[in-house]
């Protein structure tokens, strides 16, 4: 079985931990970094790991080192790999989950020709319905990058694009949940306008919510096809959705789009000190 050191037990490090448990893809003897005592104990007594606050003693013996940090404390992470007798006997690869850190800046800092895999995660993930996004370094072979894919399907779904792309898929996936979650709050705050208690509100947009994409996933039909499915000719959902248009809803969404995908390609340019936040 695969041996996995996850460096980082904050919330993204302990949703994959749990998720490689739950889904059988990790024993328990996968490894977790965790330099804050209480923080360490609650994941070791949680899940039932070894946890360490050592980088170096981490790596020893790991196919997969994987990078849970921010984006800030990555060059420490790497300085203490560095220290470590990386690669040896084992085929290890680096899986970074840090945002808007390129994979040339991580592969400067390990020895020559390690594989690294650059991925773009989403808060999802913490419930086992994430979406991760791999762009694969200059030495990653396929089979390392099936691995790796296998190791994120434990929390969602899996996709592959080349790095070029990473800054779009930032401002889609990366940051596509605070959108949705703008969104509720601007309908539950509707609903408490037409008379709703915010509790009655909070629960029709929730599953609302919850019940379009689920439907959206399923039927194999599109969202313009669903959405023309709703709306009756001259109907309720006919008459919001021209409101909605006539407030630049699509052009909103580009606009913020672009303006997210800007601004991540400049966080990368400045050492990746951002995240998708």
């Amino acid at each position: 079985m695969t041996r996995i050191a996850v460096i980082g037990g904050g919330r993204i490090g302990e949703a994959l931990i749990a998720g490689l448990l739950e889904s059988g893809r990790a024993s328990k003897d996968l490894v977790v970094v965790e330099t804050y005592k209480d923080r360490a104990e609650l994941i070791a007594e949680r899940f039932g790991v070894r946890v360490t606050d050592s980088v170096t003693d981490a790596a020893v013996g790991a196919d997969l080192l994987v990078i849970a940090v921010k984006p800030g404390d990555v060059d420490t992470v790497l300085t203490q790999l560095g220290k470590a007798d990386l690669g040896g006997d084992k085929d290890q690869v680096l899986v970074s989950l840090a945002a808007g850190v390129p994979t040339a800046r991580l592969e400067a800092k390990l020895p020559a020709g390690f594989p690294v895999v650059r991925v773009m995660p989403n808060t999802p993930m913490l419930v086992g319905q994430g979406m991760s996004v791999l762009a694969p370094g200059r030495y990653t072979r396929p089979e390392q990058l099936a691995l790796v894919n296998e190791l994120l399907a434990a929390v969602g779904r899996v996709a592959t694009v080349a790095e070029a792309q990473m800054d779009a898929v930032t401002a889609l996936s990366g940051s596509g949940p605070a959108y949705f979650f703008l969104v509720v709050e601007a309908m539950v705050e509707g609903g408490v306008g037409l008379g709703l208690t915010r509790e009655v509100a909070t629960q029709l947009v929730v599953q609302t919510m919850i019940g379009s994409a689920a439907l959206l996933d399923d039927s194999g039909q599109s969202a313009v096809e669903l959405r023309a499915a709703v709306t009756s000719p001259a109907g309720t959902t006919a008459a919001a959705l021209r409101e909605l248009e006539r407030g630049g809803l699509r052009s909103a969404f580009m606009e913020a789009l672009h303006a997210a995908k800007d601004r991540s390609a400049e966080q990368g340019a400045n050492d990746g000190n951002g995240v998708a936040s």
